[in-house]
């Protein structure tokens, strides 16, 4: 999507307006604070060297240490990153966590690599930026296309080149080198408290909450267990290949275990194939965006027939879109607060990796429900401040705060 970055601060710019606040400040947070761009050297199977290269953007670091996932996957471009590493600004502002945003990623298809191709492109990347991040400095994290193995080579990488064991360089790694029991699960597990919580102020009941979700990877996957599990009736899932529609619900344990045995969830038995363009328009109470950005746009809009967007994706919603929606009426729960589950767990990883101590899952998790209702009932209650439907602006609202504070307490 071309301009992606300067949609994503009109959408600041636009909040700032509301807030009716002009301050010198602003002009700090539209622009971050380093972009980095490095030449990545993979020796591949067959003997050739191929040079991959490798971005990272650090946005912003004024609540703390820059935070934000690697994405490896073949539409990665230095806009892209800009806009994932600001919006990350935002939303660890959101959860109230010290951290700030930041954003890495290569422009590759891991699909194509091999396991030691990937591997030496991780190593390739953690070499490259060895400089730059660090356990008080930036954080990486598994996104799109990167997965916890990959983050435990990223370690250890590292480790070896400042000469100690470092586990927390990087958050998103397996339980046994340091990670942190419920992580994996911690995007979807975050949606979902915070669609309970819109149900209840909306006093929806779940058996009249019919769920579709385009996307089937670790955070849509988990959110539809979760979801399942607790009673809700998830009517659509779906994967790159395509998706599935039962109006009376699907077996998510079934499905799961469809999509294990085949590489996808098209062709479940009593179910319809569906695009993933049909899967949006599909008539659900609530819609689940937890794949790509960009997905919701002017063009499909208007035939969008869900009353409550769940935005687990970063970026899933266009502006034109938006406004169109509002209008309508849906309540759309922007990727900032949504999807802050996992950033909220990496940062209770990180707190454990740097006191060595570890805590249980029940634990982890009722911290997490914890920090997501705070959240939550802050962005509501600033929305119900301003008198209407839209929660993105309330979420920036909350956020912009809480940056401008502490960019004025540091005397930046």
């Amino acid at each position: 999507m071309a301009n992606q970055f300067k949609e994503a601060i009109h959408q600041f710019n636009r909040v700032a307006k509301i807030m009716d606040i002009e301050c010198d400040e602003l002009e700090i947070l539209r622009r971050p604070d380093r972009i980095l761009e490095v030449s990545l050297p993979v020796l591949m199977d067959n003997g050739r060297m191929k040079v991959f290269t490798g971005y990272r953007v650090q946005y912003n670091n004024t609540r703390g240490a820059y935070k934000g996932g690697i994405r490896f996957h073949p539409q990665v471009n230095l806009d892209e990153v800009k806009s994932l590493a600001f919006w990350m600004t935002i939303k660890c502002a959101v959860a109230d966590i010290p951290y700030g945003g930041g954003k890495g990623g290569v422009a590759v298809d891991p699909k194509t690599l091999s396991s030691g191709e990937l591997e030496r492109l991780t190593r390739a990347y953690a070499r490259g930026f060895s400089d730059f991040i660090g356990p008080k400095t930036d954080i990486p994290a598994p996104d799109v296309g990167t997965t916890p193995k990959v983050m435990a080579w990223l370690m250890d990488e590292y480790s070896h080149i400042k000469g100690e064991n470092t586990p927390a360089v990087v958050t998103g790694k397996p339980i046994e080198v340091g990670g942190s029991f419920g992580r994996e699960t911690a995007t979807g597990m975050g949606g979902f408290y915070v669609l309970e919580q819109v149900l209840n102020k909306l006093k929806m009941a779940k058996s009249k909450a019919g769920i579709a979700i385009q996307g089937f990877g670790n955070v849509g996957m988990n959110f539809a267990m979760i979801a399942s599990a607790a009673g809700y009736k998830i009517k659509a899932v779906s994967d790159s290949r395509g998706g599935i529609y039962n109006e009376k619900g699907l077996n998510m344990p079934e499905v799961l275990a469809h999509k294990k045995a085949t590489g996808s969830v098209v062709n479940y038995k009593n179910s319809k194939n569906v695009t993933n363009e049909k899967l949006l328009e599909l008539p659900v109470e609530v819609l689940v965006p937890s794949a790509l950005e960009g997905v919701i746009n002017e063009t499909n809009a208007g035939r969008i027939k869900a009353k409550i967007i769940l935005e687990l994706a970063n970026g899933p919603t266009l502006e034109m879109a938006e406004v169109k929606l509002l209008k309508k009426g849906v309540l759309i729960i922007p990727d900032v607060l949504a999807n802050a589950g996992g950033v909220i767990s990496s940062y209770f990883e990180w707190v454990q990796n740097s006191r060595q101590y570890y805590w249980e899952q029940d634990r982890a998790e009722e911290r997490l429900k914890n920090q997501v209702v705070k959240a939550f009932d802050k962005v509501w209650q600033t929305m119900a401040g301003q008198g209407d439907n839209n929660m993105r602006d309330a979420a920036y609202t909350v956020a912009v705060r809480r940056l401008i504070s502490s960019l004025r307490i540091r005397g930046i």
